[in-house]
């Protein structure tokens, strides 16, 4: 029975998908379907929205909106500009150094608003036009900005780990939170390497020297924005507060810090909430419908079924890592990374630990999986952000990106065979 429901579920998740269905109701529709193969249609209806509300039944998903909320805020608030004016006093007298600024910034805001979209908006918007002006190809600047966007979402507080924490059923946010700060910094080394590469190539300019005061000066108006980071991190590895409460005090921080710059007015602020509540709502529709996928797949026991199949062709860690990131890699190109955790993290996560992998690690290894869809057509959202920032098309970024591609699946493949570098941190902390 349950090939006949794996058959069912996928061939009508894809139809829907396929004829323009939103994932949501895609993810909800097929699994209404798979379940009347076995269960009448009032039964089968009521269970679904069971299971959607008992879904989002968890007192860490009240982080998200939170998050959200304090991304949107940073983003109107002038904590991007003082980002990038620091990073420009760090590397933008290098030649090329804009690119450099961009990957810097995009950590730091990233990581501080949690979101990419964000980072891929408010830092792009900035630094393209500054880029272009100074003789930077548009197209490059694009895919910097893309690729280096998406390490926000691996150093923290990123609201996917949050969903990851959530379909795992249980493993520490503070403990994924930690773990994401080495990889999330290496992959963006990665990509500055890369972008070093172009530069040699392309001969770009650089820009002032930055003296000694003028660093200190543009470090000491980021300071509070930095602050942030230590702010929630230090509260929750400190065991002062959750990783829920931390989001709501990132929200109040992030209020006061954007008043006392002078960048927000209170008039702004219904707009920001609409706006914030608009992104929470399609996340939450997003995993309400993906927890009732998941529900139905494990009452139909298809976990066991794919798990079973992956383990009939090797017992081998190595070997089925690289049969699981080759199929992360290729969900990450048609699915949006939150349902994609949700629905996938329930199927191999039990296959990982039978063999021995941490599920923090694993976790890390998942979301850089799909941080690399983000950046892929035909469903890559950072993409089409970054491309409509940069006022240019897919086409012609797709060439100066692939070389970004690469670093970040470099990336991915010293992150999966070197756990250390993920856990050491965690460990240091005793999470």
């Amino acid at each position: 029975m349950e090939y006949i429901s794996i058959i069912i579920l996928v061939l009508t998740f894809v139809t829907l998908m396929g004829i323009g269905v939103p994932v949501a109701w895609s993810l909800g529709l097929s699994s209404l379907l798979t379940l009347l193969v076995s269960v009448t249609f009032m039964p089968s209806a009521t269970t679904i929205a069971q299971r959607m509300g008992t879904g989002l039944d968890s007192f860490s998903l009240l982080a998200i909106p939170f998050f959200v909320l304090a991304g949107e805020i940073m983003n109107r608030g002038g904590i991007a500009n003082r980002l990038i004016e620091l990073a420009k006093a760090i590397t933008g007298r290098l030649p090329g150094g804009l690119l450099y600024v961009n990957v810097i910034a995009a950590m730091l805001f990233g990581a501080i608003a949690g979101s990419a979209a964000a980072a891929a908006s408010a830092i792009g918007g900035i630094l393209g036009k500054r880029m272009e002006k100074e003789g930077y190809p548009k197209e490059l600047g694009a895919a910097v900005n893309i690729t280096s966007s998406t390490t926000g979402l691996i150093i923290p507080p990123s609201n996917i780990l949050i969903v990851y924490s959530l379909a795992s059923g249980g493993v520490s946010i503070a403990a994924l939170f930690i773990a994401g700060y080495i990889p999330g910094i290496f992959i963006g080394l990665l990509l500055m390497l890369t972008a070093a590469i172009f530069v040699k190539r392309k001969n770009l300019p650089g820009g002032d020297v930055t003296s000694v005061k003028d660093l200190i000066s543009k470090f000491l108006k980021a300071f509070p924005s930095l602050m942030l980071l230590v702010v929630v991190m230090g509260g929750i590895v400190g065991g002062v507060f959750t990783a829920t409460e931390a989001s709501a005090i990132a929200v109040i921080y992030t209020l006061g810090l954007s008043f006392f710059y002078k960048e927000l007015k209170w008039k702004e602020l219904p707009a920001i909430l609409l706006k914030s509540s608009e992104t929470t709502a399609v996340v939450m529709l997003l995993i309400a419908t993906s927890m009732s996928m998941s529900w139905v797949m494990s009452s139909e026991d298809i976990p066991q079924s794919i798990s079973s199949a992956l383990l009939s062709m090797s017992d081998n860690i190595w070997v089925i890592l690289l049969l699981i990131n080759i199929l992360l890699l290729f969900v990450g190109i048609f699915m949006d990374m939150t349902p994609a955790v949700l629905i996938f993290t329930p199927i191999f996560l039990p296959i990982v630990t039978a063999l021995g992998i941490d599920p923090v690690h694993f976790g890390i290894i998942m979301i850089l999986n799909l941080c690399i869809g983000l950046c892929t057509p035909p469903v890559g959202s950072v993409l089409f952000i970054g491309v409509g920032v940069a006022q240019t098309s897919i086409e012609k970024v797709v060439k100066p990106l692939v070389p970004f591609f690469i670093a970040m699946i470099l990336g991915l493949i010293v992150i999966t065979v070197w756990p250390s570098l993920t856990l050491w941190l965690p460990r240091m902390f005793g999470l």
